[in-house]
């Protein structure tokens, strides 16, 4: 069960996921004992992965789109599999509203995205897509991430 002191660890940990357990506790009020048997206990189930946001563009990577796709019913796991083996599709996303998936992906060059999404199509034969490229990223990954905010949310 989540409680008031597991979400507060939790917006913490949104806002900087290398914060200590010490300062963790300086901040909540909580036992950094306490805080580190809440992360143990929600590891795997409510927290799934620790990461790092990045600036892909200062790492030469200038081409990130969300592209949509709609296949074949009997080709959706074959796509599947290939989207999560790519190396440049950052994330997939089981979609509705007559698509299947949404696909982050993240390319040096934009000729090198458009050969992907021709390969794609070509491969398994996509019966419709749709390319919405990225040109700044305004807000990520920032939900739940103020304590203040909890309150409101819950």
């Amino acid at each position: 069960m989540i409680n008031k002191k597991d979400l507060i660890v939790i917006s913490y940990l949104r806002q900087n996921a290398r914060e200590t357990l010490t300062r963790l506790s300086r901040k909540t009020h909580i036992p950094v004992s306490t805080i580190y048997d809440k992360l143990k206990l929600h590891e795997h189930e409510l927290i799934t992965k620790y990461t790092s946001l990045l600036d892909f563009s200062k790492l030469g990577f200038n081409t990130r789109a969300n592209v949509m796709l709609k296949v074949n019913r009997d080709k959706r796991d074959e796509v599947k599999d290939y989207l999560i083996k790519n190396h440049n599709v950052n994330s997939v996303c089981k979609i509705n509203n007559g698509f299947d998936f949404m696909v982050d992906v993240i390319f040096k060059h934009i000729k090198d995205m458009e050969d992907f999404i021709e390969n794609l199509e070509q491969r398994f034969d996509i019966k419709d897509r749709q390319v919405y490229y990225v040109i700044d990223d305004i807000k990520r990954e920032s939900f739940m991430s103020d304590p203040a905010v909890l309150e409101m949310i819950g």
